[in-house]
């Protein structure tokens, strides 16, 4: 048996951009990707603080440094610039996994600036920044 756990978090990340013509998915600052271990074309669950849409969409990188979080596609629809969002996603794990696991967690301020972030389980196949 396995179980599904929280993975990673970017918590109260601001919208900093849409694009309603882009093939989909959603960007976000390699920086922060990379901090809570997400990969190009993962999926993501996304909730919007603002109007409690969720949707799932994939990662896409955008430039380092840039506290980039665009929404593209279809998902333009679901927020507008400003909005507050939640972005997780889920790994699968033993029992014995489990039991230890933490999942990695940036909270941003509404300049997607860090205010906090949990490093989670020690994984040697991820980086933390």
């Amino acid at each position: 048996m396995h179980f599904t756990l929280l993975k990673s978090k970017i918590h109260r990340a601001t919208v900093t951009g849409a694009s309603l013509h882009y093939e989909g998915s959603m960007t976000i600052s390699e920086d922060f990707a990379e901090m809570v271990g997400l990969m190009p074309y993962e999926k993501i669950l996304v909730g919007n603080m603002a109007n409690g849409e969720r949707f799932e969409t994939y990662v896409i990188y955008g430039e380092r440094g840039t506290q980039q979080i665009q929404l593209n596609g279809a998902t333009a629809h679901l927020g507008k610039i400003g909005d507050r969002l939640t972005i997780m996603n889920f790994g699968s794990y033993t029992p014995e996994e489990a039991k230890v696991h933490k999942p990695r967690v940036i909270v941003l301020n509404e300049k997607n600036e860090i205010v906090r972030k949990e490093a989670g389980t020690t994984n040697p196949d991820l980086k933390v920044a």
